[in-house]
């Protein structure tokens, strides 16, 4: 019997294929290139582009944040994969498959892709998009959106099912959440440390 996240899979993927300008979109969006590209821009242009001090201070933060939360939430998927696999949707399921399959695993070899579950793309994407959220909410709203669709994108190519993507974005949030937590609590050690980067003239 097949499950609700076998179900909303086939019909989301059911769509790719038959509108191709949509299909081309959703395949570069899925590339795991664009969001690394889009999001070290957006990360070069809050640590320097922001004139006010009080604020700039905030920015930085933030993206020492976010790059602490993306290295943790890998960390995390890492860990949760060397003890869990779950098969990709095209492997079990027959599939539009409009992406590239992924690389074997080295740490199952025995399998032809790495495991599906949980997303490590959505949990990188949306523990940046919540780091930066927490200190500049038009950037971190921008990020939550082009996280949001890199989610359904992933689906839609016929690479992860929507539990994968959900949990990613579990794990990428709440890295964020904590690690936003954490950086308030060290204070006034986040600050001397910019104090000390800003002497090098790197913030």
């Amino acid at each position: 019997m097949m499950s609700v996240d076998e179900r909303l899979f086939l019909w989301i993927n059911g769509f790719a294929g038959k509108l191709p300008l949509l299909d081309e979109f959703l395949k570069g969006i899925a590339n795991d290139y664009f969001f690394i590209v889009s999001s070290c821009l957006v990360l070069l242009a809050l640590w320097f582009g922001t004139r006010e001090i009080h604020q700039r201070e905030k920015n930085q933060k933030a993206v020492i944040g976010a790059l602490l939360s993306l290295g943790i939430a890998t960390g995390i998927i890492g860990i949760f994969n060397f003890f869990y696999f779950h098969p990709r949707p095209f492997i079990e399921l027959p599939t539009n498959l409009l992406f590239y399959q992924p690389i074997d695993s080295p740490l199952l070899p025995n399998f032809p892709t790495d495991s599906s579950f949980p997303s490590h793309s959505t949990a990188i994407v949306f523990a940046i998009a919540i780091a930066i959220l927490l200190a500049d909410k038009k950037a971190g709203i921008i990020l939550l959106f082009l996280a949001s669709i890199l989610g359904f994108s992933r689906i839609y190519v016929g690479i992860h099912y929507p539990s994968d993507i959900l949990a990613g974005a579990a794990i990428g949030a709440a890295t964020a959440f904590l690690i936003f937590r954490l950086i308030r609590i060290l204070e006034p050690w986040p600050s001397r440390l910019l104090r000390l980067i800003r002497r090098s003239y790197l913030a």
